[in-house]
């Protein structure tokens, strides 16, 4: 128990230590603190040109544009059923 209240003290110590410059700067400068404001500083921002808008197939693999010169077309099972995924065909 008697260390539990050493170690208390000590940090109290410290504490009031840590306050203390605090408290002079406070005294030493009637006016109050100085704050100093930075410049805001803004980036400005660069417009990329808008891709054309294309078609998006969905195809086994996940859905993705479709490049140039292709087309979709529905995707068939080898039983002849549609699977419910396109297929890109490219020219």
């Amino acid at each position: 128990m008697q260390l539990r209240t050493l170690a208390i003290a000590a940090l109290a110590a410290a504490f009031a230590l840590t306050a203390l410059p605090a408290s002079t700067v406070a005294q030493q400068n009637p006016e109050g603190p100085r704050v100093t404001v930075k410049k805001q500083t803004t980036k400005k921002r660069v417009a990329r040109p808008a891709r054309p808008a294309g078609q998006i197939a969905c195809t086994a693999a996940g859905c993705g544009r479709i490049p140039p010169n292709c087309y979709p077309t529905p995707g068939m099972r080898w039983d002849g059923m549609p699977s419910g995924f396109d297929v890109i065909i490219c020219r």
